[in-house]
């Protein structure tokens, strides 16, 4: 189908009471859509999207707005603005569905990816509210491995937050954000309970945690299985070449 009659198609899905289903049907094509073709697609078909009232649609359009924010072709300035874009989507999508899973994620990791082009502090100061939400999505569906392993990232990051940005957290939080390398590795090891081997990343995850728990046997146990994890995409080759460096740190040692 030609891409302005899809886009047209999907237009009119909008105000349809069926749109739900047929847009949960027809996601992947969207996005892959929306990945090879937007720089061809006029500004008012996106801004038609916007005023979608469909929860199930906003927060696919944050994923897919975030998704052509990550590739590589996309320039600084449009990865920026489609950055904003995702954690508007995202926000509507919540606004219009409390209790989709898929929602709060969503906004947590566009608020997360916001953070970055607004500094530490900004950043650090949406710690709470970005917990908040994984943890909101985690509730409503215990089977999202993502969602999981997103939390899990969150505690890993705060066990290890440096000193400077120990005392910056201070500076907002009578009680700052904090975690532990024991807590970050439970919700690794849930993810993978949930959807075993369904995130190369994950894998890594668990294995740096064992290294800095101490735990040289594990930690090279799990690096060794996100070497060995098919490269699917950019992100997987990323994954290998930072397992393959921290298992020869491992035995140099």
């Amino acid at each position: 189908m030609a891409l302005e009659k899809w886009l047209n198609f999907i237009t009119s899905l909008l105000n349809t009471r069926t749109a739900p289903k047929h847009f949960f049907q027809m996601k992947q094509s969207l996005t892959c859509t929306l990945r090879s073709h937007y720089n061809v697609v006029h500004r008012d078909h996106i801004s038609r999207l916007h005023f979608s009232t469909d929860g199930e649609i906003l927060w696919r359009l944050a994923r897919a707005s975030r998704d052509l924010a990550q590739l590589e072709n996309t320039s600084m300035e449009k990865k920026k603005q489609l950055t904003y874009e995702a954690l508007e989507f995202a926000k509507k999508a919540l606004e219009k569905n409390e209790l989709s899973f898929a929602a709060h994620k969503w906004y947590a990791i566009c608020i997360s990816d916001v953070g970055d082009y607004e500094g530490t502090k900004a950043k650090i100061a949406n710690a709470y509210v970005i917990k908040e939400h994984f943890q909101k999505a985690i509730e409503l569906n215990p089977k999202d491995a993502t969602s999981i392993h997103l939390m899990g990232l969150w505690c890993f990051t705060f066990a290890e937050l440096p000193w400077v940005q120990q005392k910056i957290a201070a500076m907002f939080f009578a009680t700052p954000p904090s975690s532990t390398y024991k807590e970050a590795l439970q919700y690794f090891n849930k993810a993978e309970e949930a959807d075993p081997n369904f995130y190369s990343k994950n894998l890594l995850m668990m294995g740096k945690t064992y290294m800095k728990l101490k735990n040289e046997k594990l930690a090279l146990l799990w690096l060794t299985k996100a070497r060995d994890y098919p490269a699917r995409n950019e992100e997987d080759k990323q994954v290998q070449k930072e397992a393959t460096e921290l298992l020869k740190s491992i035995k140099r040692g």
